[in-house]
């Protein structure tokens, strides 16, 4: 597919206003703010009173699943954790941690630690990341709207991000997108045309919408460690609402061309990321923590900038147990495509 053909995507580095602040609940122990709230939906909430510096009672990781089931955002402020108690709660929630592929080497990481992913702008010298640079351009990919590791066969449930160190105030912010009320939003007509589709993602399309130039091609490494995985676009959250399991990863539906399937993978992203459906947090203090479900919503970083102030972010990602964990099997696939032979562009 030429480049005239593809759509091209990119954010502003954006600096919202802080949320409209709601009433705090007790579940407890704990004290949760709801960040996005209406009548039939909430999204997002700040969450206080977990003692971050023992481990956590398993009892509290269960009120803590329970508040990620329906709020799919939980951010908590100040936490003190470092690496290695980052990743042993991480382990309280799943079985298995995403393992780091290190893509340009183990020995040029930063944290060198295998579970968990060095998403900040910061090299091994401590100097900010080099524009132009093939990490630079990589990062590109995360300022567009995703979900984590779609593109593995085996998906995330979950992704835990923490900052070190001292952001500077203004300067950095993750922004969520609830899919689970932007599904519900959909008109019947769309619902039905789109339930029961089947989708490929690809970590280097992404990549490539975000920086064509670079990642036009693929190094052959690349694409060796990382091949595309399939999933179902419309899946159930964990609440039990029916959601949209979208990222920019998304290349291709099955039985749709290439330039079909784009334009109603970005149609939807476009109307998950309306307002009304997005919040924005920002990163005040190292310690900052925010654990999201990649079941039931999208996210994306601030771009790099010219300008940008050190960003210290660690990522654990926690591999999914559920029914869909696996997604979409070789035998559906099949079936699909024996259905709808050559629609796919070359």
């Amino acid at each position: 597919m030429s480049l005239t053909h593809m759509h091209i995507r990119t954010y502003e580095n954006t600096t919202p206003p802080r949320s409209k602040a709601h009433k705090a609940i007790q579940y407890g122990s704990l004290t949760v703010t709801p960040v996005l709230q209406n009548e039939n939906s909430v999204f997002g909430a700040e969450v206080s009173g977990v003692d971050w510096a023992n481990p956590v009672p398993a009892e509290t990781v269960a009120q803590l699943v329970a508040l990620q089931d329906e709020y799919g955002v939980l951010i908590f402020r100040e936490t003190g954790l470092d690496n290695a108690r980052h990743i042993a709660f991480s382990q309280q929630l799943g079985k298995e941690l995403e393992v780091n592929p290190f893509y340009y080497g183990r020995e040029n990481d930063r944290l060198g630690e295998p579970l968990l992913f060095d998403v900040g702008n910061i090299e091994l010298d401590g100097t900010l990341v080099k524009m132009d640079s093939r990490r630079w351009h990589h990062s590109l990919g995360n300022a567009l709207w995703h979900t984590d590791s779609t593109y593995h066969q085996h998906r995330s449930k979950y992704s835990i991000l923490l900052s070190h160190g001292n952001p500077v105030k203004g300067g950095s912010w993750t922004h969520f997108a609830d899919t689970r009320r932007a599904y519900a939003d959909l008109p019947d007509s769309k619902k039905k045309d789109i339930d029961d589709l089947i989708v490929e993602h690809d970590l280097w399309h992404s990549r490539k919408l975000a920086s064509p130039i670079v990642y036009g091609n693929p190094l052959p490494h690349e694409l060796a460690a990382k091949p595309p995985a399939y999933h179902r676009l419309v899946q159930v959250a964990p609440d039990g609402r029916k959601t949209l399991y979208l990222a920019a990863h998304a290349k291709l539906i099955l039985g749709r061309s290439l330039e079909d399937s784009q334009k109603l993978i970005w149609e939807l992203i476009d109307h998950c990321t309306q307002p009304k459906y997005v919040f924005s947090m920002e990163w005040l203090s190292g310690g900052d923590m925010v654990w999201w479900d990649n079941r039931q919503s999208m996210h994306r970083a601030n771009p790099y900038t010219e300008t940008m102030t050190a960003r210290d972010v660690r990522r654990s990602t926690i591999i999914d147990d559920g029914p869909l964990a696996y997604g979409v099997s070789i035998e559906e696939r099949m079936a699909v495509e024996r259905k709808t032979p050559n629609t796919t562009d070359p």
